[in-house]
């Protein structure tokens, strides 16, 4: 098991901060659909989640919502670990593929109302 140091809050925020900036074109099509509650829920984009960065985050519902990338085909075994440990913080993950978000953006959003309304 690799000895991981824990990052420190502040610097958690601040790389946050800095992703919003630089959100892939997925997120960024997701978060203009998504953003003033268009989903009847607050979700707030790149937020600090334990020692995570979650994509966009309703915390109210203690849902998170993710855009993978091809990238996360490689390392899906790493994600499944992420989630269960956002799991025990109290939040359920829900994983959208980013060619669905750029490819049928309804049915990604389709997604997250059915999350929304399953609940905790």
């Amino acid at each position: 098991m690799q000895n991981r140091k824990l990052v420190p809050p502040l610097l958690n925020i601040a790389r946050a901060h800095g992703l919003r900036r630089s959100m892939t074109p997925s997120e960024s099509a997701l978060w203009a659909a998504i953003r003033g509650k268009r989903l009847g829920v607050a979700l707030c984009a790149q937020v600090p989640v334990g020692n995570f960065i979650a994509d966009f985050v309703a915390s109210t519902e203690r849902l998170i919502v993710e855009v993978d990338g091809e990238i996360h085909l490689l390392r899906k075994r790493a994600d499944e670990r992420r989630d269960r440990k956002l799991a025990r913080l109290g939040y359920r993950v829900l994983r959208l593929e980013a060619k669905l978000v750029l490819g049928n953006l309804e049915q990604a959003l389709a997604h997250i109302r059915e999350a929304l309304e399953r609940g905790g």
